[in-house]
């Protein structure tokens, strides 16, 4: 992992990126009273080149970010013409941005991983009866209808500042 510490030039720490992995694991939210405690913002690229961001229900599991999307999605197109995005996240006392690319997952196995840890979050998701997708009573209107194809997010990179003393601002590649 190659550290670059930004915040160095104003007497910063780096960050611990294994302290960030601990909150990710634990969902930390950003505050114990925060309303919208885990919005996660995915940045897709358009093929003008021209970003596209929208809010999405992502995951964090395995060491990724995962995520569904109907297939006539703008993000579905944009991440099978071209799989770089990010997708950007508070947690406590820090926000984070994860850049990468988005893979599309079929395997049934991890499928069913990832329906468990979304409806252990109170979203009851279930692989759907294909096996390569999956479904639930509901989501957001604009994912279309189900079944829904499920995106892993394998990180390149990290960038996280941290919103308590002693600060930080470190960007990390992977």
């Amino acid at each position: 992992m190659d550290i670059i510490n930004l915040g160095a030039s104003d007497g910063l720490p780096p960050v611990n990126w294994a302290e960030v992995v601990e909150k990710l694991d634990a969902g930390s939210s950003p505050a114990s009273d925060a309303r919208n405690a885990r919005t996660t913002w995915l940045s897709t690229v358009n093929e003008d080149g021209s970003p596209h961001v929208t809010a999405v229900g992502a995951l964090w599991l395995e060491g990724s970010f995962w995520f569904q999307s109907g297939s006539g999605t703008r993000k579905s197109r944009n991440v099978a013409r071209d799989p770089r995005c990010s997708i950007a996240v508070s947690i406590r006392d820090a926000d984070v941005v994860v850049e990468g690319e988005a893979l599309q997952e079929s395997r049934l196995a991890t499928l069913t991983r990832l329906v468990r840890a979304w409806a252990d979050q109170g979203w009851p998701a279930e692989v759907d009866e294909s096996g390569a997708g999956i479904t639930a009573p509901f989501n957001a209107p604009s994912q279309g209808p189900p079944p829904w194809h499920v995106y892993r997010i394998t990180p390149h990179s990290a960038t996280v500042l941290l919103g308590t003393e002693p600060g930080g601002l470190t960007r990390l590649r992977f």
